[in-house]
This record gives C-alpha cells, sequence and structure tokens, in this order.
C-alpha cells in the first residue's frame, strides 16, 4: 500500500509541474488532451486554469472519446465480418486461401462425415462388383480368382464410414452421368489397376460389350505408356498414361559421378503432360516408385535444373516433385473444366526379409502401414494450392487389407506380389468412394 501511495503523489506532482508550464511548453506531448483528463478539475482550478482553456480542454476530451466510439465501432464490425467468414465459409468447405478444397468431409444425409473414417465389414450379398474373367481389359496378373486362389473371402468385403454410407454403385445412373466425359488416370501400375477396376465397373452395365474397346487395339500391358478405352454407346473414354515419377527422367550428364546412371528432373513434369490437361477428370498417384531399389540402387540420381543433387533424400525429392506437378496444374488446368483428383499411397503388406502372406481375412492391427510420410506430403502441397483439389485418402482404408493383394495368383506364380491388389477387390472400393465425390458435384 505504501508503494502504491508514493507513486500517486508522484503522479500529482507531475501533474502539477505541468499545469504551471509556460504555454511554449504546454504545447509538448505531455500537456495531451489525454493527460489533461487525469488530473482532476480540483487541481486546474487550484492553479489557474481560465474557464475557457477548461472549456477547450473538454472539447477535446469529447471529440477524443467520439472518435473513440466511431474506432471501436467499426473494429467490432471488421470482428463480426471475419468470424461470419470464419464459421460460414468452413461450412461451404472454403480452405484459408480460399480454394474449394474437397477433402474427405462431406455432407451426407445432413450428416458430417468423412468417408474414409470407418471400417470394412462383410457384404456378401453385393460383393463382388464384377466377374474378373468375364472384363477383357483386365490383365491376367489382377485376375486372382483365374490364376487359381482358392479362397473368395476377400471379396466380399465392404468400406462403411463411420458416420454414413458410401451409395451403392448404380452402374445405370453412372454411365449416364459420364457421357461425353474423358476420365484420364495419371500415374504408377496402381493406378493402372484402379483404371481397369472402373472400365470392368462400368462394363456389367453395357449391352454390347463390342461397344467397348482400346482405341489403338492395344491390349493391356503394363508396357505401353497410353491406353484409352472408349464406351462409344455413351460417348466417354477412360485413358491411362503411365508416368510412375510424374517428373521427367534426364539425360545422363557426361561429367557425373559413374554411380550415376540417369536422373529425375524433379523440376520438370512429364513430358506427355499435354495430354491430360484437357481431361474432365484427373486422377494422379505415384509412391511405389520412390524407393532406393527403382532409384539409387540403379544409378537414378535427382536433378534440379542444371544441378545434380547427388545428396538428396528421396522424401525431400518427393516434396520437390510434387510441388511441380501443383504448379503445372494451378498454371494449366482450368478448374471450371476440369475436376482434379489425388490418390495418396496405397501400402503393400511385405513382411520381414521382403516375405509375402497374403492372409486369408483383412487384419485387424495395420502394424503401422496407416501412416505414410508419402500421404502426408500430397496433403501438405495439396493443402497450399489455389486450385481445388480431391484426396482420396485412401492409406489408412488399404492398411487393413492383407487378404486383397495378388500375392502368388498372378501370371507369373514364382513371383510373389503383396504390392499390387486382386482384381475384383481393394481397388473397386477406391473407384465407388471415386464416383461418389464425382457425382456428388454433379448433383450439387
Amino acid at each position: 500500500m505504501s508503494s502504491f501511495t508514493k507513486s500517486t503523489s508522484f503522479n500529482r506532482r507531475a501533474l502539477s509541474s505541468l499545469a504551471i508550464e509556460s504555454p511554449r511548453s504546454s504545447s509538448s506531448a505531455f500537456t495531451s488532451p489525454i493527460s489533461s483528463a487525469f488530473s482532476s478539475p480540483r487541481t486546474q482550478n487550484n492553479f489557474g486554469a481560465s474557464p475557457r482553456l477548461s472549456t477547450n480542454r473538454l472539447k477535446e476530451i469529447s471529440y477524443l472519446f467520439q472518435a473513440l466510439i466511431i474506432a471501436g465501432t467499426i473494429v467490432s464490425f471488421l470482428v463480426i465480418i471475419a468470424g461470419g467468414y470464419l464459421y460460414v465459409v468452413p461450412s461451404l468447405g472454403l480452405g484459408y486461401n480460399g480454394a474449394l478444397q474437397f477433402n474427405s468431409s462431406v455432407v451426407v444425409d445432413d450428416k458430417e462425415c468423412d468417408v474414409f473414417d470407418g471400417n470394412w465389414i462383410v457384404d456378401e450379398k453385393y460383393y463382388p462388383l464384377y466377374n474378373g474373367s468375364e472384363c477383357p481389359f483386365l490383365e491376367k496378373g489382377f485376375n486372382c480368382l483365374g490364376n487359381g486362389r482358392g479362397n473368395d473371402e476377400y471379396l466380399k468385403w465392404r468400406w462403411k464410414p463411420k458416420g454414413c454410407n458410401v451409395p451403392r454403385f448404380d452402374v445405370s445412373d453412372v454411365l449416364e452421368r459420364l457421357r461425353g466425359k474423358r476420365i484420364v488416370f495419371v500415374g504408377d501400375s496402381m493406378s493402372r489397376t484402379q483404371w481397369e477396376s472402373l472400365i470392368c465397373m462400368l462394363m456389367t452395365g453395357v449391352e454390347d460389350k463390342r461397344s467397348v474397346y482400346e482405341v489403338n487395339g492395344n491390349n493391356i500391358t503394363k508396357r505401353i505408356r497410353f491406353l484409352g478405352v472408349r464406351f462409344s454407346s455413351f460417348n466417354f473414354t477412360i485413358e491411362f498414361y503411365r508416368s510412375v515419377f510424374l517428373v521427367q527422367p534426364g539425360k545422363l550428364r557426361w561429367h557425373a559421378p559413374k554411380r550415376v546412371k540417369s536422373t529425375l528432373k524433379l523440376d520438370v513434369l512429364d513430358v506427355i503432360n499435354h495430354e491430360w490437361s484437357s481431361a474432365d477428370y484427373l486422377i494422379f498417384n505415384t509412391g511405389q516408385w520412390w524407393v532406393p531399389g527403382k532409384l539409387f540402387e540403379t544409378g537414378c540420381y535427382f536433378q534440379v535444373g542444371n544441378s545434380l543433387k547427388l545428396g538428396m533424400s528421396i522424401p525431400a525429392a518427393y516434396r520437390v516433385a510434387l510441388e511441380t506437378w501443383a504448379s503445372w496444374i494451378q498454371n494449366s488446368v482450368d478448374p471450371n473444366k476440369t475436376r482434379v483428383l489425388f490418390r495418396t499411397f496405397e501400402p503393400s503388406h511385405w513382411s520381414e526379409h521382403r516375405s509375402c502372406n497374403v492372409t486369408k481375412y483383412p487384419t485387424p492391427d495395420t502394424q503401422g502401414r496407416d501412416k505414410s510420410i508419402y500421404s502426408e506430403m500430397i496433403k501438405e502441397v495439396v493443402k497450399n494450392m489455389t486450385i481445388p483439389v480431391t484426396i482420396l485418402d485412401v492409406t489408412s482404408m488399404s492398411a487393413f487389407r492383407s487378404d486383397g493383394h495378388v500375392g502368388l495368383w498372378s501370371d507369373n506364380p514364382l513371383v510373389p506380389d503383396c504390392s499390387h491388389w486382386c482384381l475384383p477387390g481393394v481397388p473397386d472400393i477406391w473407384n465407388e468412394i471415386l464416383l461418389f465425390f464425382l457425382l456428388r458435384q454433379q448433383v450439387q
């Protein structure tokens, strides 16, 4: 209490000394209306402040408070507007950068629902969606039942989000909605698997199977850079472009170290990118080839501009490649015409020492496969884009499906495969969700 009293006395002495200063001194910053306001009327009268001076100061104080009230009103109005924006915009799906981000949270039956947060449940009535042996565009290596797999339990699982249901696949409705469209998949063999799955799903609704054909008469094979299947009765095509890294392989530099056999130009998108931009729907993926066995062990290193990046890690290079892709999307794609989607990393189920044990049923434990640094990078890059991109976040949901891989039931049973998926199978569920996002947009 004593310190407070001493401080108060000091302030009063200071105010008194200011009051008896000459007019020239009183024009300083210390004799502003604010300082006058904190001196009592009694103090002013004791030192002979004239009535006119007191009146002028009161007017100045009045004007000051009016200005403060107006400023406060404006600030409050702006705060209310900003608060309304932050409340309303997220409900419309708008990201902080103003771009419409089609993420996993959607409104289904008037409820907010994350379609990628759920469980696998048995559905023997509805699945599988097609017979793999009856689909001419399904490559033999993915037809596990046709290659001798004895159990078919892996075909009977449906994905059930916790807060809603993914609409049932209605082939007649989908075919009609895709009239006149061009659907393009770009990526590695996992992208080709999803492409084949979608074609087989849609062919179940086509009466004249001859009206569906590969545009160049090619057989479905992993070695062809471009494959396109046309549904002539409905005037749409589903295309696949093989681009395992999305960015451009580079030529070997003559002065490079001996261990360098080739490069990957991280800052240049694949040269065939001009074929993609006019699509109505663009679905990308990349990830399976971003491993030492496909890169460093084959002598492939990274390049940015004319600089060879021998010390760059694979995750760092992946990030640069994604940013190159994002830049191309923003500069080359018309968001009013083209819907862009990116499917996240699809987990494999190799055990230690690269052994492949395909289970009979989905595993109850993902053993960490539900997380991927590549999937997280995709989300981070997309979040900073100004063009809307849909993330098909299949990493977690697919991590449970150790039963869905090709295993030994491929066209080469001597080579086990715990990376690729049987068809029919898990990629069909990816496509049900894909169609849900695409057709939901058309309805809205």
